[in-house]
This record gives C-alpha cells, sequence and structure tokens, in this order.
C-alpha cells in the first residue's frame, strides 16, 4: 500500500485551546455530546453565514473561532462573535492559487495548496492545528490561523470516502474512513499503525483510558490499544453502526441500523442493556448524548430518544416531522438537536418542547457549544449561531 505525504508550510506558534471550546466533534474525546457551557435562558439568532453547498457534518469551535466543512470544498473560519469570515480554504476554481506554497515528497517539487473535494466530515481541532479528511479520502492538516495546507495524508488505494471526524490522542491523530481501516499518524503526518475491519467505517471514533473505541459496518464494537493498535478485546454488537460510540465511565454506548441503542460494559466486555424502538423500526445513525442520567438519540423514525443511562427504559419520546440523522447536545437542563425537518429543537430533561427555530434546509449534523453559543448548518449550505439576543 502507498502513502503520498505533502508537506509543510511554516511551523507557526500553538493557539490556546479555552476550556470551554468545542475542538473535536461531539465535545470531547470520549464523544458523549455533552457541555457545561452556560447559555442564555432564551436563545436568539445571532448571524447566520452562508456558504456555497451543503454543510452536513457539526463545526467546531476553538479560540472563538467557528471552524466549518462545506460540501462547496472549502472550510470555513467564521469568528463567533459576529460571524464575519476569518479565512476559508483554498479549492478548485478561481481561488485555487492562493494559500501557501508546498514540497511534494513523492516527486520533490513545489506545487500550491493541494486539492480539496467535498467535504462531508466534521473537522477537529488540536494545538494550532484543524484536521479533516474528504470525499476522496484524502486527509489534511492546516494551519488554523492562516487556513494553510501543513501536510494531507493520502492513501493510494483509498475508494472510500473520510465521512468520520478525526480525533486525539495527545498529539497523535486518529482516522476512520471508509476503505475499512482505521489510521493513527503523529502530528507530523507518519502512520503509528493501522486497524482493520470487515466493512467500512462511517462515524468517529472514543478516546478514554488510552483505549480507542471503533463501532463500524462488521456489528462489533473493538477495543484497541492506542500506543499499539492492537485489539484488546469486541463485542458483538447484533447490527452494524455507523455514528460515534460515547463512553461514560465504564460503559460505552452506541446505536445500531438494526434499530437498537445498546450499553455496552466495558469492564466485563459484555452488552449490560438493549433499547429497541417500538413500532416504525428504522436505524439509529446519531451518536448518542450521554450524561448521568440521560442517553439521548435521534432516529430514521423521525423520533427523539431519552433513554435512562442506566436501566436502559424509555425516559421520553418526541415525534419531529422527519428522521434524525444528526446527534444531540445536552448542555445543563436543556437537550438541543436538529432534524430533517428543517426545525431545530430544545427540550427540556423531561422532553418538553422549550423551543424551535425553523431554518432553511434540513439539518443532518450536530450543534456545536462555546462561549454561550449554539452553531448548527443546514443541507443549504448555511451556519447559524444563537446565543444570547443583542
Amino acid at each position: 500500500m502507498k502513502f503520498r505525504l505533502l508537506a509543510f508550510a511554516l511551523m507557526l506558534p500553538a493557539l490556546p485551546l479555552l476550556a470551554g471550546d468545542w475542538a473535536v466533534h461531539r465535545g470531547n474525546a470520549t464523544q458523549t455530546g455533552v457541555s457545561d457551557e452556560k447559555l442564555p435562558e432564551k436563545l436568539a439568532l445571532r448571524w447566520e453565514y452562508k456558504t456555497r453547498n451543503s454543510v452536513e457534518s457539526a463545526a467546531v469551535i476553538a479560540d472563538g473561532i467557528v471552524y466549518a466543512a462545506s460540501s462547496d470544498k472549502h472550510l470555513y473560519a467564521i469568528d463567533l462573535k459576529t460571524g464575519t469570515l476569518k479565512w476559508k480554504t483554498p479549492g478548485e476554481g478561481p481561488e485555487f492559487c492562493f494559500g501557501t506554497v508546498v514540497f511534494d515528497l513523492m516527486t520533490e517539487r513545489l506545487r500550491p495548496n493541494a486539492f480539496f473535494s467535498i467535504f462531508t466530515a466534521s473537522p477537529g481541532v488540536n494545538g494550532n492545528r484543524l484536521y479533516v479528511g474528504d470525499a476522496d479520502g484524502k486527509f489534511f492538516c492546516i494551519d488554523r490561523a492562516t487556513g494553510n495546507v501543513l501536510w494531507a495524508f493520502d492513501d493510494d488505494e483509498q475508494t472510500g470516502q473520510i465521512s468520520a471526524a478525526p480525533n486525539f490522542d495527545g498529539d497523535n491523530i486518529l482516522i476512520p474512513t471508509q476503505n475499512s481501516v482505521l489510521y493513527c499518524l503523529n502530528k507530523n503526518g507518519k502512520k503509528l499503525w493501522d486497524f482493520r475491519i470487515e466493512g467500512p467505517i462511517y462515524g468517529g471514533v472514543a478516546v478514554a483510558d488510552g483505549k480507542t473505541y471503533l463501532a463500524g459496518c462488521d456489528s462489533l464494537m473493538h477495543a484497541i490499544d492506542i500506543k499499539t493498535g492492537k485489539e484488546l478485546g469486541s463485542v458483538d454488537l447484533k447490527g452494524q453502526s455507523g455514528s460515534a460510540a460515547a463512553v461514560f465511565g465504564d460503559f460505552l454506548y452506541v446505536g445500531t441500523m438494526s434499530n437498537q441503542v445498546l450499553a455496552v460494559n466495558l469492564k466485563r466486555m459484555r452488552i449490560e442493556w438493549e433499547f429497541e424502538a417500538p413500532k416504525r423500526k428504522q436505524s439509529f445513525y446519531g451518536s448518542a448524548a450521554v450524561d448521568d442520567e440521560l442517553v439521548v438519540i435521534g432516529s430514521r423514525d423521525s423520533k427523539v430518544w431519552a433513554i435512562d443511562r442506566k436501566s436502559g427504559k424509555r425516559h421520553w419520546d418526541y415525534l419531529t416531522d422527519n428522521k434524525v440523522d444528526g446527534s444531540a447536545v445536552i448542555v445543563g437542563d436543556r437537550v438541543f438537536i436538529g432534524s430533517y425537518d428543517k426545525r431545530f429543537y430544545v427540550f427540556d430533561r423531561k422532553g418538553k418542547k422549550v423551543d424551535e427555530f425553523e431554518l432553511d434546509g434540513a439539518i443532518m449534523g450536530s450543534p456545536a457549544v462555546a462561549d454561550g453559543c449554539v452553531v448548527i448548518g443546514t443541507d443549504k449550505g448555511t451556519v447559524y449561531c444563537f446565543g444570547a439576543k443583542r
């Protein structure tokens, strides 16, 4: 298997990550989708920013900047307070020539910034760098202050896109791909190991206690040692998974395409409980938001389900007007989630709808929360920011 590494722009000082940042998909390495951010009692639209194509994935927020990926082949850096553009990456078209020049180690020639394909994966921030994969299977490391490409990792045998967000263990980067491989790279883009399963990997991986947890289309949950890439154990999920699993304490929570949400005991490596949505049996494609009390997850049966974390019993559910593929976020006593029905919903912990916002298109991704604001995108390419009324 051949790998191509495109390098390097000038190395800049690390930018700070604030305690309240939402630097990775689901907000933290364990992928629980929970924030302790203080939000206003009543949300109001603060700004909206229009890209040229769909925003299918969750944005991330670091140091007061929103980083959003669009299917228009651009990554956008948007000021969280004002909604003004800081930069966007170049791509095919008239803006291709802008940005840094990189050195291709394979051809030993200088070349302009690497071409980008469509972005459907969420980016991730680690230190002064932004990481994201594209629909052609390339994975990019980008300077988050400037938008310049530092390096790109490209598996020449890659046939499937990267639709999952990266996760991090220190400086090392974990990249799930649809060609059935989980890669671990160091900060310079060198492959440390890869782990292969029998089927595509659509969702991200959780990181906890020196291990990474992968649920994919082989219907297994794999526990992998991050240092070595060796499997430590697996659990049969009884169905394929297309989302990131969440780790809370000694348990892992994940939805499957077989209409189930499962709690896996990581000490005993066995399923502790199974929840199955009744009547309209559909897949769970979103990731679960998990705190001490609730597991909240959307389904293609058009419902948002809240499950008791300890017992696996239904706590409440809410029927939207279309499927719910995006993932929920829990902030204090409220739950935030979007639906394909174009509505962004706010619930209290008992399932009462306390607010909703009708946006310009279907909501396919998840909210990001930081600095008193909630950010979400639509399939019409609009990034919305909600917070305190100006």
